[in-house]
Formats: structure tokens, sequence, C-alpha cells
């Protein structure tokens, strides 16, 4: 029987993030997949999804600019879309391989192993791999399973990822579809009907049970973004309930019941069903391994389960489902097997990013968390038609907004961007706030002109007092306030 420092079960991000940081270690690891390298954050999650978003937002803005020169749209090619988004899933998942491939070929050749085939526990030392008629068995002094997750389903309604779809089915259409209802309101199903609308061919329906999308977000993202959809013809089912669903002549009739009891039927030609997803966990051991599960996943302390010696990362866990919590998990684990870790592993800070319309990144708190907790704080907001590279790029719409304490030290909650580049404004207040540091730092930052990350700087010398423009006199473009006691009052320079 073969014996390895580390098995690591699934190729995800998370799984494969942690046979990376085990060679460093020095450590001979085995890494199993029983699919694809790169697992659902590279096939049909975050880089799919994210490529047909980008590709989506490039038609758009394409359209827009035709109004410009007065030339007439041009027809979206179905096919020529999917087939991009395909080669860049392949580009990702060939360098995956072609990385492991070179690293057997290379110093790293004694410590890295990789099986293709299903993988199960069948004590805390021994796993079973399964490929085909082939059964093997390897020991390991340690596990950590990395098996990911899949779409949620919901059997009352009819999926078949033909006609009712989930992300896994929604890969495959044949073509744009003339419309499409999206069930789930959340990140995911949002940035899908962003997709869907962008490219013009496709009336997307949106069902929300509340009174607006994103309920966890602050009101004024809400409201660009529920903004956005509907001028791209969406249409948002607000206070609604889905009460029943059926296809009929290869379409999908559903109905919906209002919070004011009344009720409305429609049909449409396809269904998203976006609402969440469960953990990979089937058949992963045998019972008298003893893994302790609840109802979000395996129970873990800082990645470690109940038995010692097997570690559970990514999104088999309860924490955030994100490729790179996932990432960060499956590293931080295997630096406590092997290491000591500098940090504790911590999710408060982590950067966020939606792909909608526009984009919308944050890390730290928003106001609807700070309020929920309690905290008083200070936030300012700058417009981005106050921006200089926005105004150049022809596109002001959105904002950055940053909260500190309500004192002297006024150390960074948190800062949410709304608008083009927003990804790339937060990743220096990301920093800060890992580091627990005031605003004095970001004030002497000397940004280039001229970005986006200029606004930034702007939020930071408003709450100094020291602002280019102020906010007294451009209040439609400019808010500082205060939050203390469940009370706003703005702050006056």
């Amino acid at each position: 029987m073969e014996r390895f420092d580390l098995v690591v079960i699934g190729a995800g991000p998370s799984g494969y993030a942690a046979a990376m940081r085990a060679i460093d270690f020095k450590k001979r690891t085995l890494l199993i997949e029983r699919a694809k390298v790169g697992g659902a954050g590279v096939t049909n999650g975050a880089l799919s999804s994210k490529t047909w978003w980008e590709l989506s937002r490039e038609a758009s803005a394409f359209r827009k600019s035709l109004k410009r020169y007065n030339i007439k749209e041009p027809a979206v090619n179905y096919k020529e879309i999917q087939n991009e988004v395909r080669k860049a899933v392949q580009e990702r998942k060939s360098m995956l391989e072609e990385h492991m491939d070179k690293l057997k070929r290379s110093n790293y050749s004694h410590l890295l192993q990789f099986k293709s085939g299903t993988a199960r526990l069948k004590n805390k030392n021994e796993i079973e791999i399964v490929q085909g008629a082939q059964i093997e068995t390897v020991w390991a002094e340690n596990i950590i399973l990395a098996t990911g997750s899949r779409p949620r389903y919901l059997p009352e309604l009819p999926i078949d990822e033909k006609i009712v779809m989930t992300s896994d089915g929604i890969e495959n259409m044949e073509d744009f579809p003339e419309s499409m209802v999206i069930v789930g309101a959340g990140v995911i199903g949002c940035e899908f009907a962003t997709i869907f609308s962008g490219f013009g061919r496709t009336k997307v329906h949106l069902i929300d049970k509340g009174e607006r999308i994103l309920p966890f977000e602050d009101a004024d993202v809400v409201s660009i973004i529920e903004r956005n959809m509907e001028n791209n013809g969406v249409l948002i089912h607000r206070n609604s309930r889905l009460i029943g669903m059926k296809t009929i002549n290869n379409r999908v009739e559903y109905e919906l019941e209002y919070t004011d009891g009344s009720r409305e039927t429609f049909n449409v030609e396809k269904a998203l069903v976006s609402v969440g997803r469960i953990a990979n966990l089937e058949d992963l051991w045998d019972d008298k391994v003893g893994i302790d599960i609840s109802k979000r996943g395996i129970d873990n302390n800082d990645t470690q389960t109940n038995v010692p010696n097997v570690y559970a990362v990514g999104d088999l866990t309860a924490d955030i489902s994100l490729v790179n919590v996932g990432e960060l998990e499956g590293r931080y684990a295997v630096e406590r097997i092997f290491g000591k870790p500098l940090r504790k592993l911590v999710y408060e800070n982590i950067s966020t990013i939606m792909f909608l319309n526009p984009e919308v990144a944050g890390v730290g708190l928003n106001e609807t968390q700070a309020e929920e907790q309690k905290i008083d704080y200070k936030v300012v907001t700058v417009e981005y038609n106050t921006i200089p590279r926005a105004i150049a790029k022809r596109n002001t719409q959105g904002f950055i907004k940053l909260l500190v304490t309500n004192d002297e030290a006024m150390k960074i909650l948190g800062m949410k961007v709304v608008g083009n580049n927003a990804s790339s404004a937060i990743q220096a207040v990301a920093v800060l706030i890992s580091m627990d540091k005031g605003i004095e730092e970001l004030a002497e930052c000397v940004h280039p002109h001229p970005s986006i990350t200029e606004g930034i700087q702007e939020c930071v010398r408003m709450l100094l007092g020291k602002s280019l423009f102020k906010p007294s006199a451009l209040r439609e473009c400019l808010s500082c306030r205060k939050r203390i006691g469940g009370v706003y009052e703005d702050i006056v320079f």
C-alpha cells in the first residue's frame, strides 16, 4: 500500500491550492479528482460565468457605441460566444494540468502525485480510489477533503437541465432563449440576469420574494443595480412567491403569488434555478470514520474536523463559498498540519466582487452590516462623476463609499465600490483593514492620474476635512455623515 504524508480529495480551487502548499513543506502528496481538474470554479462556476459576463458587458457597450456612430446593430452569435467561454475554461484547465505535469518532471517529482478516480475514506488513514474497474487503496497520515459543491435542486420543480436548468445545464443551451425566468434573486441569480439581459436577446424575469433584490446590500447599491436591470428589460417580480412551475410544449409556465394575495401566470422559453449549492458529501467516507456533519456541511474547527487528521475546506464547510476563500482555507489547512500559520483564519475582511451592471466590489462591513451590529461609524460617499478617470471613460455611473470608526482613530471598517473597475479599487483598503490601520496611510498615498482610486483618496480627504470638493457645495455628488446610536447626521466642514 502506497503511503503519503497528505492526500487531498478534490482538485478544485481549494484542493489544488492545498496540494501546492503541501509540496512547499516537502511533503509527499497525492491529489485525487474524479471529474475535471479545476472543479466547478473553472468548468461551470466562477471562471465560465465571469467569462459570460465579460462578453455580455462587451456586447452591451458595443451596442451603445454603435448608436454614437449611427451604425446598425449586428446580430450576436450564440455559438461564437459559447465557444469563447469554452476556450477560456479550457485555457485555465490546461494550465493547471500542464503545471502538474511539469512538476512531476521536475525536482518536485517525488513529492506530487495525481490520480483520477472516486475516493472514499475506509477509515481515518486509508482511502479507496475507484476508476472504472480498477480499485486501489492508499494510506495517508493526513487527509484534506475538498470535493466542492453542486447546484441545489428544488424537488417540486421539473429540473431537466434542458428547459428548466441550474448553472450546470445553462452552459449547454443551443441559442439565446427569447425569454427566461430566474428563480432566486441572490448574487448568482442577479449575475445571470445581468448576463442574459446584457446580450440584448433575452427577456429576463427575476423572482424576488422581498421588496428589493440583494437584501444584504445597502439600498444605494441595490438602487443602481435594479435600475440598470430594468433599463435592460428585466422584469423583477417583487414581493412574489413561486407556487408552481411546469413544462408545456417545451416551454416553461410558472405561477406567482404576491404578498397582497393576488396570483399571476407567465410563460417563458427557459428557466434557471439559482437557489444555492449543496456540498458533495455523498459516499465520501464509511460510517465508522465518524466525521460530524450538519445541514450546512462538515462541522470543523479552523478547517479541522472532529477526526484530528482529517480536514475539510472549500464548499464542504459552512463558511463563505467563494473561490478565493476556498484557496485560502486549503493553504491554511496545510499550514496547520505541517507548520504554524502566521495568522488565524478570519472571514471578516474577505474581498468580494459581484459581476452585475455595474460591477460591485467590497471589503469589510457595509452599512447594513454595521447597523445590524449597532456600530457607530462615519461614512463618506464620492460619486463617480467627480472622478476624472470615470469621466474619461464616459461612464460616471457609480460611487465609492468608505466606512470608518466614529472616533479620532477612524479605523477602516469597510469599503464598497460600485462602477467600472470596482474590483481594482479595493485592494489597498483590504490590506489596511487586515492591519487594523486608520485612514492616514491612505491619505498619504499618491495615486496615478487619472485613476478610479483617486476617488478613494478624496473619500479620505473628506473625512479629514481637507477635500478638493466640499460636500456642502456638491451635495448631489458627495456626502459625509455619521451614525451615532441609530441617528444620522451630516458632518459639515
